[in-house]
């Protein structure tokens, strides 16, 4: 198969190539045809950077944590969710014999371009994080085949965009060739920032330095600097720039047209993932005009149906594929533009690009969220697969666990799984174990005769069981039902049949149980409080539903139909702004989805205009947490001063009410606190509580 590109490294599945193996070896112990290189900074594939950012609610130490558990069950920086690596700068440290390449030496510092999702690395720390460009400095190790492509560091460009530049080096060199091709003129670019916009604008001016350049970039990612401001870092390599909304396409387009900016191009590049910069590049582009898109998360098949909606001819052409001569390229159209690229750079590190959710990528997320199946809203891709999963056990008949923490939705779960089984037409009855009394739990579940005993109906009474024949039982908490009771369920399961109490007549059923609980039954067992012969019939198929700091991307789309059915039943119109969608993401949302209803709805109900803004959101959050600092940190965050004396004082009045509804009375409150009764009196008085 020509040179070594690291199959013996693969250790599972068996079989398959590096870059679509699930797990590397990535010992650091090297081959004859390998080389070991220590590690300084990884550039992470953007879509990858940005899933791994928002899906840890933007906060340093969970990112940290998410690639490093990446890299541990892996092997590798292969993000399961994107499908998409990176690529990293290193030194050589150790050459096997047989590796093959003559030009490569020991202490050589070199930037390797092969995926890293076909190189075996070991991360022992990342440093930093660089929310601008999206990169990491780490230490650590990566290894090497004879067929990686690497190229040496040049010591004149800064590590930073040369790092961005050749993680587009295959789409550059297109990008130029397309455009000299097509004999361009005035060319658009869709950039995800400045950076990206300017290293695509020095590779189309390599086919023509005449050429007209427009970077069109969203304007949530301005921050606190100007148009002009970025005009003039960007000049002389991009002749104009437009900031705008690229999740509102029509929008955007219709204030370009009325301005008479930038309509019929002949060449557009989309280097920008969010939902609506594909429809907007539709919208600029000349009829019979070309769109280049530098990857498939770019939206390429959505621009094709804009396109053949409008009636209207475009050329689109996808990325290409990796090709020897694209470093040198690419380093040349580094150096053209280094003078520019040094001066972003430098502004960057003064002002930065927003590391938060802006507006247009939560509603870009809301947009193309994976699904919506029935009552079931979700956008992260940990859910869409559990969603999946769902749907497949559905049109099994078996019984079936949910677990997961309170709040997760595992009453939505059931709902899916009823809807989608064939008994959908059928009863499906949902019981509370943990409500149902002991001594009544057998009549509950089981019925009874008439008579059977004192306080009995005169008819008898169906149970649980007969109420569900046909259809489904759904037992929430049922890890709270006694012993006795378990043995009994138990017994039904196994044989479909019953006696209700008080009765002799064998009763037959046909019920598809479901079993919900918050803590883990399989703990429960082992805890000895669940039987284990109960567990086993009922774990057919287990679910689990992950808590929604685990799968944070479903925050931005719950978040904005909740405002939309509050806004709806109370008439109001309300939105969030994209500072308390940044402050929701970051949040840990302890009671996971029905917390975050329950904090929605107060929003909704307490704003006193339109938008609801991010210290107010900070503010209900910190109410329901009975913690102050996060409300301290947003309100830092916004108006760079804030009121000590107010703080401490919302810290205080939180305090005297915590007390009062623990302690019931002033004097075991003023215990709680450790005060003197006449100075909580005081206090409790100064507060109106």
């Amino acid at each position: 198969m020509g040179k070594d590109f690291g199959v013996s490294r693969v250790l599972e599945p068996k079989g398959v190539v590096p870059v679509t193996a699930w797990r590397l070896d990535n010992s650091l112990e090297i081959a004859d045809n390998e080389a070991l290189v220590r590690l300084e900074k990884i550039n992470v594939e953007w879509d990858s950077f940005q899933q791994i950012c928002s899906s840890c609610g933007f906060n340093e130490n969970r990112i940290r944590a998410k690639v490093l558990d990446i890299i541990e069950k892996r092997g590798k920086l292969h993000n399961p969710f994107t499908g998409t690596g990176g690529c990293f700068l290193g030194t050589v440290e150790k050459i096997g014999p047989k590796y093959g390449n003559p030009d490569l030496r020991e202490g050589d510092r070199i930037y390797c371009l092969t995926s890293l999702c076909g190189v075996p690395i070991k991360i022992n720390e990342i440093r930093k994080i660089d929310f601008n460009y999206g990169q990491l400095d780490v230490d650590g190790y990566g290894v090497i085949f004879q067929a990686s492509p690497v190229c040496r560091a040049d010591d004149g460009f800064r590590e930073t965009y040369a790092m961005s530049a050749l993680n587009e080096a295959g789409c550059l060199f297109t990008a130029k060739n397309m455009a000299e091709e097509r004999s361009a003129s005035n060319i658009v670019i869709i950039g995800r920032n400045a950076c990206t916009s300017v290293i695509y604008a020095s590779a189309v001016r390599q086919a023509s330095p005449s050429v007209t350049v427009t970077a069109v970039i969203d304007e949530n990612l301005r921050g606190d600097l100007t148009v002009e401001a970025i005009e003039k870092a960007v000049s002389p390599a991009i002749d104009n720039v437009i900031m705008t909304d690229l999740s509102d396409p029509t929008g955007a387009y219709g204030q370009l047209k009325e301005d008479g900016r930038c309509c019929g191009a002949d060449f557009i590049i989309v280097a920008e993932d969010i939902y609506g910069a594909e429809t907007l590049a539709v919208f600029m582009a000349k009829p019979s005009g070309c769109i280049y898109f530098t990857t498939v998360d770019n939206h390429y098949v959505i621009a094709q149906t804009v396109a053949e909606a409008m009636g209207k001819s475009v050329f689109m052409y996808l990325f290409d594929q990796y090709i020897a001569d694209y470093p040198l390229f690419t380093m040349d159209v580094v150096r053209s533009a280094r003078e520019v690229l040094d001066r972003l750079d430098d502004m960057y590190k003064v002002k930065g690009i927003p590391a938060a959710v802006t507006e247009s990528r939560a509603r870009s997320l809301d947009f193309s969220k994976a699904g919506r199946a029935g009552d079931f809203i979700y956008q992260s891709p940990v859910t869409a697969r559990m969603v999946e999963e769902v749907l497949n056990i559905a049109k099994y008949d078996c019984n079936v666990i949910i677990q997961g923490e309170t709040g997760t939705g595992k009453e939505k779960i059931l709902s899916l799984i009823h809807e989608n089984s064939e008994r959908h037409g059928m009863p499906c009855i949902k019981i509370n174990c943990a409500t149902i009394h002991e001594n009544l739990a057998e009549s509950e579940f089981f019925g009874y005769e008439p008579g059977s005993f004192t306080g009995a109906s005169a008819t008898g009474k169906k149970g649980y069981f007969e109420m569900a024949d046909n259809g489904i039982l759904f037992l929430d908490e049922i890890g709270s039902l006694p012993f006795s009771m378990q043995s009994k369920l138990l017994r039904v399961l196994q044989e479909n049949t019953f006696y209700r109490v008080g009765g002799t007549k064998q009763i037959t059923v046909n019920v598809r149980v479901v079993a919900a609980n918050n803590v883990p039954l399989r703990e429960l067992v082992a805890a000895g409080t669940f039987r284990e012969d109960l567990f086993y019939r009922l774990n057919i198929c287990c679910i689990d539903v992950p808590p929604l700091r685990n799968r944070r991307e479903d925050i931005i789309c719950l978040a904005e139909s909740f405002v939309k059915g509050w806004s709806k039943k109370y008439n109001v119109t309300r939105k969030l702004s994209a500072g308390a969608l940044d402050v929701l993401y970051r949040y840990d949302w302890p009671g996971n989805v029905r917390e975050l209803e329950n904090v929605v709805h107060r929003l909704v109900i307490s704003a006193t205009g339109s938008t609801i803004s991010a210290s107010s959101t900070a503010r209900i959050l910190s109410e329901s947490a009975g913690d102050d600092a996060f409300t301290v940190a947003v309100d830092l965050e916004e108006r760079n001063r804030v009121d000590f004396h107010e703080i401490m004082e919302r810290q205080e009045k939180q305090l005297i009410e915590y007390a009062i509804r623990k302690g019931g009375t002033t004097r075991k409150a003023a215990d709680i606190l450790g005060l003197p009764q006449t100075t909580f009196a005081r206090k409790k008085l100064k507060y109106g509580l």
